[in-house]
């Protein structure tokens, strides 16, 4: 896949952090306060901008209607997101500098973290996307994203627009999700349902985001971010200074030498952060063209599961209230993936509850297309069909390309 700009990119530093310290009250909407007091915003990103910035990224991050609930703007949701990317692109079009419409996570969980339904948060995603896509952002940014399910829905509703699509996730310091998910299956799964741009955000300063940016990129066909905060999220809790703008742009000189393409700041992330950084970028052109990695794997949202040539499936399994012990019970030396028998809706709907109960990829086997689509649409993670089902491969394979599935 090609990727749409020019590398290396860099991005800009922190909006709230920054508006912050520019004024901005404690406790408001963010998004509503900058769509009534435009000029904080406006002399910010020209600051980025002129400090190098290739890119900025529109203040639309919290502007989705779950989590505009939270203030009684909820109604808002499509106005204030065309609001606000038209702010950033009065500033960045006249500079040819790109603009990103920024989605946060909606804050919503499904089973079982939560009791939300996988359809509510795609809606709420697709309402967001198509307000920024119809204002002429010219990708989108997914970002300090906490769990795959979030992760997924938005790709799916961004993937119904042609921009260009970029996720960054967020993990704890032991690589972990909000929702326990692990680094390595979370970029699997995107990375097949077709992102064209892959990383982590916030987490942590450089030095500590350098060990997961570089777990990632040996398995990565798309270019890599890394847009780390300066410290200055945890200087109340550790003590100490937030990196200067030296410090943090020689910190993401290894970032970059380790293979990071697309590079910006986080928390605590000035102008001047990124006008050093921008020094740093000269340094470096695209990386070389290299083999495609091996992603050829399965995953669930807590292990990625490397295949080999052939794939031996286990017996089939049902879908009963068992199932999770069944799963459980497979015996990995006799085969090398789960298969398991799906016939209904509330089958798919019990296989997404025991994904993790296995220590086996998961293969599927179903010959109705309306009943695989929700079992691919709701697992969350990579699955394998089995190839021997009734469904007509003209109808199969773009259903696996949607879902980034593997046949088999």
């Amino acid at each position: 896949m090609s990727f749409p700009f020019k590398l290396p990119m860099l991005l800009d530093g922190a909006t709230a952090t920054n508006l912050t310290a520019a004024g901005m009250p404690s406790g408001v909407c963010l998004e509503k306060w900058i769509s009534e007091n435009p000029q904080k915003l406006l002399k910010l990103q020209s600051d980025f901008i002129a400090a190098g910035a290739q890119a900025i990224y529109a203040p639309t991050f919290g502007a989705n209607r779950a989590c505009l609930s939270a203030y009684g703007f909820e109604n808002e949701a499509v106005e204030l997101n065309k609001k606000l990317a038209g702010l950033s692109l009065s500033i960045a079009k006249p500079t040819g500098v790109l603009v990103g419409g920024d989605l946060c996570p909606t804050g919503l969980f499904v089973p079982p973290f939560g009791d939300a339904d996988f359809d509510d948060i795609y809606d709420i995603y697709r309402e967001q996307i198509r307000a920024l896509d119809e204002a002429g952002v010219d990708f989108l940014i997914i970002e300090t994203q906490t769990s795959l399910a979030d992760m997924r829905a938005a790709v799916l509703a961004a993937r119904t627009t042609n921009l260009p699509v970029f996720v960054t996730i967020t993990i704890d310091e032991s690589g972990h999700t909000l929702t326990g998910g692990s680094l390595l299956p979370t970029v699997i799964t995107l990375q097949a349902m077709g992102v064209d741009a892959i990383g982590l955000n916030c987490s942590f300063g450089p030095q500590s985001m350098l060990e997961y940016i570089e777990e990632i990129l040996p398995h990565a066909s798309v270019p890599v971010i890394a847009k780390p905060n300066t410290g200055a999220a945890m200087r109340n809790l550790l003590g100490g200074n937030p990196l200067t703008p030296e410090d943090f742009a020689g910190a993401m000189r290894k970032m970059m030498e380790a293979g990071a393409r697309i590079v910006g700041g986080c928390c605590g992330a000035t102008p001047e952060h990124i006008k050093a950084l921008a020094a740093v970028v000269k340094e470096f052109g695209p990386l070389p063209e290299s083999p495609e990695p091996d992603c050829y794997a399965a995953a669930n949202e807590r292990e990625a599961f490397f295949l080999g040539d052939d794939i031996l499936f286990s017996e089939p399994l049902s879908c009963t209230s068992s199932l999770g012990d069944d799963l459980i019970d497979l015996d990995d030396e006799r085969s090398n993936a789960a298969l398991v028998k799906i016939n209904s809706l509330d089958d798919a709907m019990l296989l997404c509850e025991n994904s993790t109960m296995t220590r086996l990829p998961i293969a599927v086997h179903c010959d109705s297309l309306p009943v695989l689509d929700a079992a691919l649409r709701y697992f969350q993670g990579r699955l394998i069909i089995d190839s021997t089902c009734s469904i007509e491969t003209e109808l199969l394979e773009p259903l696996a390309t949607k879902y980034g599935a593997i046949i088999y």
